[in-house]
């Protein structure tokens, strides 16, 4: 792994200050205590967000058992439901990916491709913070995936 020697292998400062108008930015030092604690606010609050989202399907489940006698009307609510499932269980699998990114963003490994260990870009960490590949190293890996699901 390409070591920058900015937080690797360290834990964070207790809090860091941000402006609320924050963003990081290439002509910073990468992955440093700001861009660091903004990336862990960001995955925090998209788990949150999963998390209530979560919650209140569960509540809407437990809630919508009821009797409908019209055939075609409990087709239409049970193809609502798994969709429903379906979505909730991609979350569900999201959650698992930014708690993944928030331990590697405490083990000081947040924003460097698994496979390479070069800096994965900004642009692409902003757009998917859980993102575990540079855009170069994905690219291989889907080209291969490709070649073998083709078997």
């Amino acid at each position: 792994m390409a070591d920058t020697g900015v937080n690797k292998g360290t834990k964070m400062k207790a809090e860091t200050f941000l402006p609320d108008d924050y963003r990081p930015a290439e002509d910073e030092p990468f992955m440093n205590d700001r861009q660091l604690e903004w990336f862990r606010r960001e995955l925090l609050e998209q788990r949150s967000e999963l998390l209530s989202d979560s919650k209140s399907t569960i509540a809407g489940l437990q809630d919508g058992t009821r009797n409908i006698p019209d055939v075609a009307d409990r087709a239409s609510e049970e193809t609502d439901r798994a969709l429903e499932l379906r979505i909730r269980d991609r979350q569900r699998k999201l959650v698992a990916k930014i708690d993944a990114a928030l331990r590697r963003i405490d083990e000081g490994e947040f924003g460097y491709c698994q496979a390479t260990g070069e800096p994965i870009s900004l642009k692409r960490l902003v757009a998917r913070p859980t993102t575990t590949l540079s855009l170069e190293a994905q690219e291989r890996h889907e080209r291969r995936e490709k070649v073998h699901r083709d078997d």
